[in-house]
């Protein structure tokens, strides 16, 4: 073999443990706050739970070698992630981008915390990401967007923060690693939520950050330390636990996610949908060339909440909730959480129920939503 896997291998081999005879072949969690101390007070490698732990280490060593990065951070949610990254690099008097049609609790925190710091912040839609980042010393960039779709070209954007000395810190958590690898695209930093598609099973909060700058990584693992938003040991080995079927997992979300685009697109109680798998989408041609997969979201606008809200009330499958990535196709009407969206926008995330299962049930739930 040349190295080079499949999605499902990748996954697999990422959370492989040493072949020792007689040792369990699945990961064991160690739940532990403190640990046996060095009578010498030499320096070791775990003493206490905010530290360090052996859980955290494994989970983090798989999720590196997933985002193809030297090394990996745990943290207790993806906003975790994200705002450690941020206080690290967005300085009093330096400016900072982030983007306007992305999470928007990003915003939130920039404004309500990063400003009163005296951090500039201004704002971007993905499409003008490259123009404005070459007024900023720091650039957050979330490709595709959430929950609107829309794609950043991300090589172009490494280029500009390049040439400005700026550093660039990519939201992966809509693609996955296994849908694209910010950093061999030119970023410095990857972020993302591990609470969706990589866990999967809508039962833990976990953030992580990857990257291959010793130096830039250091200084976040400091922060982590310091600041104390650590993801638990038993958490840690769940994510770990679940990393084994990502791959499998996100194909059929991926592939339930064309699918129901294509069907809602000629559905006539919507009013458009979004996804950048689809050829005629405006984001297709720029996913196609930074993205392996296009993710398991579809954006569809349908006439107003109330059409929202009878989608899943006349359906056996769909459920209501917000975040993504699990194993059922949920609806989140993103209005409701102050996005700036039409009051009929929501955001599907598949699940990894039977194709035409999904879309007979999603079908079927809009024609009764329109007959009621």
């Amino acid at each position: 073999m040349d190295g080079t896997y499949g999605d499902s291998t990748r996954s697999v081999k990422a959370v492989g443990i040493e072949a020792v005879p007689g040792s369990p072949v699945a990961p064991m969690p160690v739940p532990a706050s403190t640990f046996h101390l060095s009578p010498d007070e030499t320096e070791q490698l775990d003493s206490y739970g905010r530290t360090s732990n052996p859980s955290w280490r494994q989970l983090e060593t798989a999720l590196a070698e997933l985002e193809g990065a030297a090394a990996a951070l745990t943290f207790g949610s993806g906003m975790a992630a994200i705002t450690s990254v941020l206080r690290v690099l967005a300085k009093p008097g330096s400016t900072l981008l982030v983007p306007a049609d992305g999470y928007y609790q990003v915003r939130r925190y920039a404004a309500e915390y990063l400003a009163a710091q005296g951090v500039t912040v201004i704002e971007a839609h993905a499409a003008e990401m490259c123009e404005a980042a070459s007024a900023a010393d720091v650039v957050l960039a979330e490709t595709p967007a959430n929950p609107g779709l829309d794609v950043v070209d991300l090589h172009r954007l490494a280029m500009t923060c390049r040439r400005r000395g700026a550093t660039l810190v990519v939201d992966n958590t809509t693609a996955t690693p296994l849908g694209q690898q910010p950093l061999s695209l030119g970023a410095d930093l990857v972020v993302a939520s591990a609470t969706k598609s990589l866990s999967g099973h809508s039962d833990l909060v976990a953030g992580y950050v990857a990257g291959s700058q010793p130096d830039l990584m250091a200084a976040v693992e400091r922060d982590r330390l310091l600041a104390g938003p650590i993801l638990g040991a038993f958490e840690a080995w769940l994510v770990l636990r679940s990393l084994g079927s990502a791959g499998l997992r996100f194909e059929r979300q991926c592939q339930n996610a064309r699918a129901l685009a294509v069907m809602l697109r000629s559905h006539p109680a919507v009013v458009s949908v979004r996804y950048p798998g689809l050829p005629d989408d405006p984001a297709h041609e720029l996913a196609a060339a930074q993205m392996k997969r296009f993710g398991g979201l579809v954006a569809v606008e349908l006439a107003d909440a109330g059409a929202v809200h009878a989608l899943v009330e006349h359906s056996e499958l769909l459920i209501a909730s917000t975040s993504f990535g699990g194993i059922h196709t949920s609806v989140d009407r993103r209005a409701r959480w102050g996005d700036p969206v039409p009051p009929g926008f929501a955001r599907i995330s598949a699940g990894i129920e039977d194709t035409d299962d999904l879309l007979g049930d999603v079908e079927a739930a809009l024609s009764a939503a329109a007959d009621s």
